[in-house]
Formats: structure tokens, C-alpha cells, sequence
């Protein structure tokens, strides 16, 4: 066990350099895999999740490029699957623990694990199995892909995105030599040079997915999920084969949930405002604004037309078009 164990890490590092790599933001460094830019400290966990992850038909995967409203659809999702288990009041697992925990990283999983042990605890946990990730759908397990598992999307306009994410990147890394600045962020962005980038080619892949099988991916929008809630929250539970009865929506279920993961309620959670998750990143840096436009108050006139020109360039053609303001 522990010699074929070896020879797979002796197999990652040879992976490792042999792949294109360049600085990166959040992370160290980013290495070009499977034609994604992949941060350096999820690389392990994602070629490991890639070999060994089982996925199993009642699975749901939330799945996001970072930075597009992954914890509040997180906290949704397993709000609404387990709101049978679990009443919006006093008990609810959200208001003690981040959604980031109760709905862990399939990125983050694997890494650094003895993978049996991990094959063990993932089998034995309680169905539906609830999962998040941010790799492009191309990169997605095998078992993922060919079981009846459901995959719930989101992103976020390509402006806000970006600004969050640096913002995110240069508090994660405050002592770091060299702050990211937003002219030379929004170049590595444009060209793709990010975690879990190009973003481009990250959305049109589960776009793309979401028109082919609708019934096996639910693309969703930040922008239109802040704006009708109710709607959207009601849409993911019928895709999830869940959907609200009339006696639930009579009895205000759908609305206990919106609030349970409001933007300010999970924010203003001691939970969340102290301690880190997964590679040690801060909770308190999950939650900012949650604004739809905030993106005008850091882009100059030269940036605005360089990103919009870009976002032309990527999604002109594909069906695909976002929201930039209120």
C-alpha cells in the first residue's frame, strides 16, 4: 500500500515539473493543468480527487469560479436539502459552523490525506452528500460526469468577480512583498492567468453543460439569485428533486431560509468572524460587501474598456450576458 501510495506522489511531483507555472495571487504559485490554472496549494487534492472520488447518485456538487457567491449557495443548497433535519430557528448547523465546513471542497478533501481513510469517512457520510468545487466541469471526476449526481452553479459578473477576488487575494496575503495592484491584477485576469482560470472558459463549460443537460447541471446567476431570491431558492429545490410543498411555502419556509444565509446574517455570526477554514484562510475575508456593481467604485475608464472588450471577445456568441449594476 504505502510503496504504490509513493510511487503516485513520486508521479505528482514529476506532474508537477513538467507543467507551465507562474506567480499567482491567493496562492504561491499556479500551475497550468488540464488547461486551467491550478493554485499550488490545491493541486495535490484536485489530482487525488480526480483518481479516487466515488461520486454516488444522490450527490449534489456546488460548483463556482471563487469569488461568485460560493458561500451563500453553499449555505442555500444545504439549507434547503437538509430542512427536514434541521429547522431555520435555534439549532441550525449554519448558525454554528460556516457553510464552508458543513459543504467541504472536494478541491480540499483530498490533499495531503491518507486516501483511504478519506474513502472511508466519504462513504459512510450522511446522504445526500452535499460537496463544493471550484474546477472547471472538463476536470471533473469521471464518477461525477457519468453518475446521476446534480451539480448547482453559480456565477457572478466578470467585474465585481474580479475585484472581489483581489481584494480577497491581497488581504489573504497582507505581509506578502508584492501587493497585487488592480492594473496589473486585471491584466493576469483578462489573459487568464488566475486560480481556477480563465474564468472564460470556467463558466462556458458548465454554461455550455447546463443547456446539454439540464437536468444535470443548474447554472445560476449572483445577480438574478440577490434579486428573486424566492424564485431561484425554489428553483434549486425542484431541481434537486426537493421542492417545496404548499404547506411549507404557506408556513414561510422558503422565506426562514433566504434569511438564515443572508448575506448579513452569516456575516454578523461570531462563527464567522474569527477562525480560518481549509488552507487557513481567514473567515472574516469571506464577507465583504455582497454588492452587485460595487466593481465602479476601483475601475478606471482605461480598465473598464479593457475588461469589456475582453468579456466581448470570450462570451460574445454564447448566449451568455450579466448584470453590472443595481
Amino acid at each position: 500500500m504505502a510503496s504504490t501510495e509513493g510511487l503516485q506522489a513520486y508521479e505528482e511531483d514529476n506532474l508537477l515539473l513538467s507543467l507551465p507555472k507562474e506567480k499567482g495571487w491567493a496562492a504561491r504559485h499556479l500551475y497550468l493543468f488540464q488547461g486551467f490554472w491550478c493554485p499550488s496549494n490545491f493541486i495535490e487534492g484536485v489530482i487525488k480527487f480526480q483518481n479516487h472520488f466515488l461520486a454516488k447518485d444522490s450527490d449534489v456538487i456546488v460548483a463556482s469560479f471563487p469569488k461568485s457567491g460560493t458561500t451563500w449557495l453553499k449555505a442555500l443548497t444545504f439549507a434547503i436539502i437538509n430542512r427536514q433535519r434541521f429547522s431555520s430557528s435555534h439549532n441550525h448547523p449554519l448558525l454554528t459552523s460556516n457553510s464552508h465546513e458543513l459543504v467541504p471542497f472536494l478541491d480540499f478533501i483530498f490533499h495531503a490525506d491518507n486516501i483511504h481513510d478519506k474513502l472511508s469517512h466519504l462513504s459512510n457520510m450522511t446522504e445526500p452528500r452535499v460537496f463544493g468545487t471550484h474546477i472547471p466541469f472538463p476536470s471533473l471526476s469521471q464518477s461525477i460526469k457519468e453518475s446521476n449526481c446534480k451539480i448547482v452553479y453559480i456565477c457572478r459578473n466578470p467585474f465585481d468577480t474580479f475585484v472581489s477576488f483581489w481584494i480577497f487575494a491581497n488581504k489573504i496575503n497582507p505581509h506578502s512583498l508584492h501587493q497585487l495592484q488592480i492594473e496589473e491584477a486585471l491584466e493576469n485576469y483578462c489573459k487568464g492567468t488566475i486560480g481556477f482560470g480563465p474564468t472564460w472558459e470556467h463558466m462556458l463549460g458548465y454554461w455550455k453543460e447546463s443547456i446539454a443537460t439540464p437536468n444535470k447541471v443548474l447554472f445560476l446567476k449572483y445577480e438574478e439569485l440577490k434579486e428573486n431570491a424566492n424564485f431561484y431558492v425554489k428553483r434549486v429545490a425542484e431541481f434537486l428533486d426537493c421542492p417545496f410543498t404548499e404547506e411549507e411555502e404557506s408556513n414561510g419556509v422558503i422565506e426562514s431560509i433566504i434569511n438564515l444565509c443572508s448575506f448579513e446574517k452569516m456575516k454578523n455570526l461570531e462563527i464567522n468572524k474569527a477562525g480560518t477554514f481549509d488552507r487557513n484562510y481567514g473567515k472574516k475575508y469571506l464577507f465583504r460587501k455582497g454588492e452587485v456593481g460595487d466593481w465602479v467604485n476601483y475601475f478606471s475608464p482605461a480598465m473598464i474598456e479593457k475588461l469589456s472588450k475582453t468579456v466581448e471577445e470570450k462570451l460574445g456568441g454564447s448566449g451568455l450576458s450579466f448584470k453590472t449594476s443595481p
